[in-house]
């Protein structure tokens, strides 16, 4: 299948000490791989994915998973999605240097995704006032406490609000990601994409 289209969509994901594996290379997973089965007319990958962190040191995943990020936040690269993985987010939260970042780099992104516990670093920059979401169900309430103009869901995987897309935890993060696609790129490719991956796509139609 391929898509005539002159440049590829770029996902940059923000990676930080203690974030999930799976929240971030689930997502990883989906949007690369989608780009190997979807092309631009110039045979570029349709989607990329691209990795920004705090600073130019390996950042040390849950589990103690080493990433090297392709950028740091100074360098501040160009891209189109703006995607939030969970984790331990506690020291990010308070890094007010990070959550100014995050909150102008959603602002000039055509569509934001959290996943998890990623959802507490998004609402700490006041996007998600007065708005659906959710995030893992073993921390719903407490971003429901700190958050009280948050709209928390407790019964769907991911809530689709528009330019605000956020994501239950870990393998909710995949479907989550898939719906993009499907409605990016079309339902074909996002069945293409789980297929590839041998992934069962949980009810691809649930969503808010």
């Amino acid at each position: 299948m391929k898509h005539a289209t002159t440049a590829p969509l770029t996902f940059g994901m923000f990676v930080f000490d203690e974030v999930e594996v799976l929240d971030m290379g689930g997502p990883f997973e989906v949007f690369s791989t989608a780009g190997r089965l979807a092309r631009t007319a110039a045979d570029e990958p349709l989607l990329r994915v691209l990795t920004v962190a705090a600073t130019d040191r390996p950042v040390r995943a849950r589990g103690g998973l080493k990433v090297v990020a392709d950028h740091t936040l100074d360098e501040d690269p160009p891209f189109d999605v703006l995607v939030i993985p969970g984790g331990v987010t506690t020291a990010v939260e308070s890094d007010a240097r990070v959550i100014d970042w995050l909150a102008r780099r959603r602002k000039t992104s055509s569509l934001t995704f959290s996943i998890c516990t990623g959802a507490f670093l998004l609402a700490a920059t006041g996007a998600l006032n007065g708005r659906p979401a959710t995030t893992h169900w073993e921390d719903q309430g407490e971003l429901a406490e700190r958050w009280p103009d948050v709209r928390v869901r407790t019964d769907v995987r991911w809530v689709d609000d528009g330019d605000i897309v956020t994501s239950a935890g870990i393998s909710a993060g995949i479907d989550a990601s898939l719906h993009i696609v499907g409605r990016l790129f079309g339902e074909p490719l996002a069945r293409r994409t789980a297929l590839q991956m041998e992934y069962a796509w949980t009810d691809p139609d649930r969503i808010s």
